[in-house]
């Protein structure tokens, strides 16, 4: 059965850092590119970041590029966000997704699955 299970979300200051796992099972790691998504209440899902399946190329939004790291181990099956200077912006359930493939997009559509997500929230 394939499955995303997200974690280590929680509540931040702003300025602080986070870091995100996703866990994958049911399916080789390996053949899937990854993102992250993320959407807060009453806005639409934006992607966030995503990390290809071959050469590791790595894709982030304008919104959190040079705060945000994306890593892989296929190994392990995880896949980590590392967040830091976080905003009260960056306040969201965030998901990760999968998609058969080497290619990244941060188009929510051309993903095939999304885990529950885990909760961020970035307050003083």
């Amino acid at each position: 059965q394939v499955q995303l299970v997200e974690s280590g979300g929680g509540l931040v200051q702003p300025g602080g850092s986070l870091r995100l796992s996703c866990a994958a099972s049911g399916f080789t790691l390996d053949w899937y590119a990854i993102g992250w998504f993320r959407q807060a209440p009453g806005k639409e899902r934006e992607g966030v970041s995503c990390i290809s399946s071959t050469d590791g190329g790595t894709y982030y939004s304008d919104s959190v590029k040079g705060r945000v790291s994306i890593s892989r181990d296929n190994a392990k099956k995880m896949v980590a966000l590392q967040m830091s200077s976080l905003k009260p912006e960056d306040t969201a359930v965030y998901y990760c997704a999968m998609k058969e493939g080497s290619s990244c997009s941060l188009v929510a559509e051309w993903f095939d699955y999304f885990g529950q997500g885990t909760q961020v929230t970035v307050s003083s």
